[in-house]
């Protein structure tokens, strides 16, 4: 049985409430869908979030890189050929990590539907619920106190609290959201790269010296400076993450080396799919350093990968995938769920996605 077609869906759909970080503020989830489809007319789905500020990607850029360049390489092929065709598609082109991936999942959930097992199993593993924390978007603090309680409210235990557009205004951001919260919730804080080094390490040892029980502080300064990384993680207590420093292995690897974070977040659409992530997380695991997994402003078809993968090869703290639940509506029907603070995988062959929502997608064959 071979490869019959490739197909890209773009994707508009908008959030129930404003996204907003250091990085961006959008209302809207801009994706591309790619679906490899076999000769029985079997599909399989992955996707290609944009994120201009993190990636680069774009979902027009997307989907020339799979157009162009990477559906002519499969079509044709032995769709059983899982590996050969995933790493075919690595070594087709420089960059473009978002495409990749999103071929790269889609393999992954051709080949789970063709075993008739779901994506978690092919990956290795057999839970269907996933823990999640949730993100509370940046804004002023009485704002993200009321979000916060509502949020836990809702079930929610790890909350993930956007900083970095105002330092000075943080530790009260942080003290706020704590006392709405109470003891038992975590609070993590991502800066999107906003502080420089040194407002990184006054804010932090601020909340350290305020005793307001922070699990981790992630991407603290700008991606490229590992030396400032480096600089705050040996000057802080509390663990640091990295999250955009990291895009692949020689990424991973130059962290490692420099000793610039206790963590990593690992993302489908950075490193290019869930063979890459799974080589990133073995890589930290063998250093000793934390890891999660991630997604970007995606809908449920990349974070119900995500989430398979954090099922099967498990991590070291609760991982960031709520980007779906940001969705007003859900753009596929079947895939995942959410329920409370899990993602609740289906049981079902590959991704259990069974078809778009055409009505709301603009499909180019």
């Amino acid at each position: 049985m071979t490869i019959a077609a490739v197909r890209t869906h773009r994707l508009s759909a908008p959030l129930h409430t404003p996204f907003v970080t250091a990085l961006r503020r959008t209302t809207t989830v801009e994706t591309l869908v790619v679906e490899v489809i076999d000769g029985d007319g079997r599909p399989g789905f992955g996707e290609a979030p944009q994120v201009w500020q993190v990636t680069g990607a774009s979902v027009a850029g997307a989907e020339a890189c799979v157009r162009e360049m990477l559906a002519p390489l499969l079509i044709g092929r032995d769709a059983d050929d899982l590996q050969a065709a995933c790493a075919l598609v690595r070594r087709a082109v420089v960059g473009n990590e978002s495409a990749k991936a999103a071929l790269d999942v889609a393999l992954h959930d051709l080949a789970a539907r063709r075993l008739g097992v779901p994506l978690v199993r092919l990956l290795g593993g057999t839970a269907l619920r996933v823990p999640t924390d949730v993100t509370l978007a940046a804004g002023d603090a009485v704002d993200l106190a009321a979000t916060a309680a509502r949020r836990r409210g809702e079930g929610f235990t790890v909350l993930k609290l956007k900083v970095g557009t105002d330092a000075r205004g943080d530790l009260d951001r942080v003290r706020a959201v704590r006392a709405a919260v109470g003891p038992d919730v975590r609070i993590r804080l991502d800066a999107n790269q906003g502080w420089t080094p040194r407002e990184a390490v006054r804010v932090i040892r601020a909340i350290e010296d305020a005793g307001l029980d922070v699990e981790l502080v992630e991407q603290p300064v700008h991606r490229r400076d590992l030396d400032g990384l480096a600089w705050v993680s040996d000057r802080v207590d509390l663990p640091i993450l990295a999250d955009e420093s990291v895009f692949d292995v020689r990424d991973l690897v130059e962290v490692i080396r420099r000793r610039a974070a206790d963590m990593v977040n690992v993302k489908l659409a950075k490193c290019g799919g869930l063979q890459p992530a799974r080589t990133l997380l073995d890589l930290a695991a063998a250093h000793g350093m934390g890891a999660i997994v991630g997604s970007m402003m995606e809908g449920p078809v990349g974070v119900g990968a995500a989430a398979s993968l954090v099922a099967a090869h498990g991590t070291t703290a609760v991982s960031d995938l709520d980007a779906a639940w940001w969705l007003a509506w859900s753009p596929v029907a079947g895939g995942i769920r959410y329920e409370g603070a899990n993602v609740v995988l289906p049981d079902a062959p590959g991704l259990g996605v069974t078809g778009l929502r055409e009505a709301k997608i603009q499909a180019h064959a």
